[in-house]
């Protein structure tokens, strides 16, 4: 037993949870400090309870207890069961033990000897890697209106899409097992199913520029798409048919680069070429925002200053709110879609603008991961910011400050005027990132923890884990296998190359 638990002779309270555990065999027991929830949850309902759980052997068990409260009980016994799984120590669920093994995999990760291989070919650079959910299927967005599918585990080719679109293929993502859409520079999105690829299932029109990414929703199956028009556009995939599907306009801002939706979809993250990071909370894709573009994003950006420079150490930047025209707040309206407008803060780059070319986010929601390159493209960085959580202040007394920089890193300064996409492990602890002529793996600290676990008290340096050479010509792009420890990069001559541990 803890330390918290009651002797026999203390007076017996209302039932609650009985959690036995044998001490020899808990890992969780070792050098492991009981909170007071942890106490209380783990009191013996009686006496006769308490001596009836010492007297089992050889396992452990967990029991409900009582009578009238159990529903509560049961609910309080399982929230705190979640909250022990993802709480931060070092003796934990054993089930999360599994990252010192996958460290020394992707440590060991090399190029393997059949990777694919098609610089002869005539798609032109690689501009977008995307898994299938199940890791079964391995797509490749082509600068010359092809996609490629090959299967990753042993680098077949599938097949190309030969004229998927008319022009640049810049994105795929993929809405289930078989569904995916692919976007592209000639302005239009399309739909594929992987069980006829002779075809598309449909062609999305709406866009006025370049389409550049790709996000889903499966809360509500709307798919939403971002332009170098400025538009953000919902489309209902609930109702397509050959000819397309509805769709409208959700938000538009000018100079957008990038836009992601959190893991939960409670978030829209839209990051633009003026340095500007925006974030829509409370996320409703239901509603249409006709908030047009801010002074503020036209304006130059200012150097921080000593009041700036203060709300930097908190949020990781500059904050700006809209006017009371704009705030739905302050008009009264629903508090959804709540706009926040930041400045990230870039090491280095605090008195000169800089450009937000890469934004990706944590698998689990905890930060989002951005590369920038300033204004004069001679330098980039790999920066890693974690949400601020909690219930926002009233306003108009104070804005949100949502985001803080936790970790950053210089990057090679290779392939000026391309957009490098970096990416998360699927378990958040790793970050792959185009590093010139190759690869590199980066870490929070030297043992590959997550995120919540080494959080720092001020900015640290990502770690390095691995750099893998393997290319050619420069890295644009780069993504985990969702399933398999499995590593894809693409670069501008085509080539794209799998990586997985060498025994």
């Amino acid at each position: 037993m803890s330390s918290g638990q009651p002797s026999d002779n203390d007076e017996p309270e209302e039932p609650r949870a009985v959690c036995v555990r044998e001490p020899d065999d808990d890992p969780l027991h070792e050098e492991e400090e009981d909170t007071d929830e942890d106490r209380a949850l783990t009191r013996t309902a009686s006496p006769q309870a308490g001596r009836k759980s010492a007297g089992d052997s050889g396992s452990s068990r967990l029991e409900l207890g009582g009578t009238g409260r159990g529903s509560s009980a049961s609910d309080s016994l399982f929230s705190w069961i979640s909250r022990r799984t993802i709480r931060t120590g070092p003796f934990v669920d054993p089930a999360r033990d599994h990252f010192r093994i996958m460290t020394r995999l992707y440590s060991s990760m090399s190029p393997a000897t059949d990777s694919v291989n098609l610089s002869t070919q005539t798609h032109g650079a690689v501009f977008n890697l995307e898994y299938s959910p199940d890791g079964s299927v391995l797509t490749v967005a082509c600068e010359q209106t092809e996609v490629l599918l090959f299967d990753p585990v042993s680098s077949r080719h599938i097949k190309t899409l030969v004229e998927a679109h008319e022009d640049c293929v810049n994105n795929i993502r993929f809405l289930d097992n078989r569904l995916f859409a692919t976007c592209s520079d000639d302005t239009t999105i399309a739909l594929w199913d992987l069980r006829k690829l002779n075809s598309k299932v449909c062609s999305l029109h709406g866009h006025a520029s370049w389409v550049k990414n790709i996000e889903y929703d499966t809360h509500t199956r709307l798919l939403v798409t971002s332009g170098f028009d400025g538009n953000v556009i919902t489309w209902d995939t609930n109702r397509f048919t050959e000819d397309g599907c509805p769709h409208k306009k959700f938000f538009h801002t000018r100079y957008l680069m990038r836009m992601r939706l959190t893991p939960d979809c409670s978030k829209m993250l839209i990051s633009t070429s003026s340095g500007y990071l925006l974030i829509l909370h409370d996320l409703d894709l239901t509603q249409s925002l006709e908030v047009g573009s801010y002074r503020m994003l036209r304006a130059r950006r200012a150097p921080l200053g000593t009041e700036g420079s203060s709300a930097g150490s908190r949020s990781g930047g500059t904050r700006h709110t809209t006017d009371g025209k704009a705030h739905p707040h302050r008009e009264g309206l629903s508090p959804r879609n709540s706009l926040e407008v930041l400045t990230p803060e870039i090491p280095g780059e605090r008195d000169r603008g800089n450009c937000i070319t890469s934004l990706q986010l944590h698998p689990k929601g905890w930060a989002t991961l951005l590369r920038c390159s300033s204004n004069m493209d001679d330098q980039e960085w790999t920066c890693v910011y974690e949400f601020q959580e909690g219930a926002p202040p009233r306003p108009p007394v104070s804005p949100r400050c949502s985001l803080r920089l936790t970790h950053y890193i210089e990057e090679a300064n290779v392939g000026r005027g391309y957009i490098k996409e970096l990416c998360f492990s699927p378990d958040g602890r790793l970050i792959c990132s185009p590093y010139g002529y190759g690869v590199r793996l980066l870490a929070f600290d030297e043992n590959c923890a997550e995120l919540a676990d080494c959080m720092p008290v001020r900015t640290a340096l990502l770690r390095e884990v691995r750099s893998i050479y393997s290319h050619s010509d420069v890295v644009l792009t780069t993504k985990f296998s969702p399933t398999h420890c499995q590593l894809a990069s693409g670069c501008l001559s085509g080539r794209v190359a799998l990586y997985q541990p060498h025994f």
